[in-house]
């Protein structure tokens, strides 16, 4: 076990499929000779050669398209485009392409395409370099899409998408690459799309994805010191769900807290507390409550853009309100 940046794990994890086949190629804006936008496919290039590490020119329809024929003929490539935004100029790709293949040829294609992006707000990027589009693709059957928030599961989850034969998306967030944590590569990892419980408590359950993961943990032990208890839940994955976690987690505490980055109004979140409430209505306390993004452009000026999204203390706030509403504040 070491301790490593999460954009290393990523890395470390392409390496090792990489070296364990040769079908696996890696292509996009910069990931060759630059060694990617945020140093992910640092090295491969002088490793495996410029066949399968291939530097592609600024159209990401095409490249991603490419991908989709790649993969059609039995290779496993992984495509990397540079933002989520960008990602907008691929979605003939990815939507009518990637996830329909498969479907549409009776299984006679399978599709063991992965494709990497960073989406989310980072540091005064501006509106179109901002946004939060994982409800978009969370809304394509036939894709599968992943959320590591921490760098083992940056690592585990990056090899497993590399290995499926159905199309994967693998979002990253901006923030998160120069994150550090500990990774063991051997260690089984957990199935790909189940979700982790990351603390216990008894008062209220927490459900977070990507970089809310740690601003849930955060909120969790300021409301500690307060005799309030959050169970945070890490989501991992947005299509599946694993609700079969949350629902009992939500079983046990009664009441549940839904915190996205992306906009509040028909964002992933709205399909956590629907699906929930479905779930869980008569054994709820109180309302599933959400924080989440505002139903804005993201601003440049950073504290505008700050303020945009939750931040730990928003995620306290309603925790505390939750429990004060049925009198249930300690």
């Amino acid at each position: 076990m070491s301790e490593m940046f999460y954009w290393q794990a990523l890395n470390r994890a392409m390496d090792a499929e990489m070296a364990a086949d040769e079908t696996v190629l890696t292509l996009g804006e910069d990931v060759g000779l630059y060694g990617g936008t945020y140093r992910v496919t640092e090295g491969l290039m002088a490793k495996y050669g410029e066949w399968r590490v291939r530097d592609t020119p600024i159209s990401e329809n095409s490249f991603t398209g490419l991908g989709v024929g790649v993969a059609m003929l039995g290779l496993r490539p992984v495509v990397e485009i540079m933002t989520i935004n960008f990602a907008l100029f691929a979605m003939d790709a990815i939507v009518n392409m990637a996830a329909k293949i498969p479907f549409m040829s009776g299984g006679q294609f399978p599709m063991p395409l992965t494709i990497r992006m960073p989406g989310g707000v980072a540091k005064q990027l501006g509106a179109q370099h901002s946004q939060r589009l994982e409800h978009m693709l969370m809304n394509v059957p036939g894709l599968r899409m992943v959320v590591p928030a921490t760098p083992q599961d940056a690592y585990w989850q990056l090899r497993q998408a590399i290995r499926s034969d159905d199309p994967v998306i693998v979002l990253e967030h901006e923030l998160l690459y120069f994150g550090k944590g500990k990774v063991d590569e051997m260690v089984p990892a957990p199935p790909i799309h189940q979700a982790m419980v990351r603390r216990r408590g008894r008062d209220i359950t927490c459900v977070a994805y990507s970089r809310m993961l740690p601003l849930a943990l955060q909120a969790a032990e300021t409301l500690a010191a307060e005799d309030i208890e959050l169970t945070v839940i890490d989501l991992r994955s947005l299509s599946p769900i694993d609700w079969d976690t949350c629902i009992a987690a939500v079983e046990q505490n009664h009441r549940c807290l839904i915190v996205e980055e992306d906009c509040r109004f028909a964002g992933a979140g709205a399909e956590f507390a629907a699906t929930l409430q479905e779930h869980c209505f008569y054994l709820l306390d109180a309302p599933i409550q959400r924080v989440a993004g505002m139903d804005i452009p993201t601003p440049f000026n950073g504290t505008l853009e700050a303020a945009s999204i939750p931040r730990a203390d928003d995620i306290v706030q309603a925790a505390r309100q939750m429990m004060a509403r049925n009198g249930a504040a300690r």
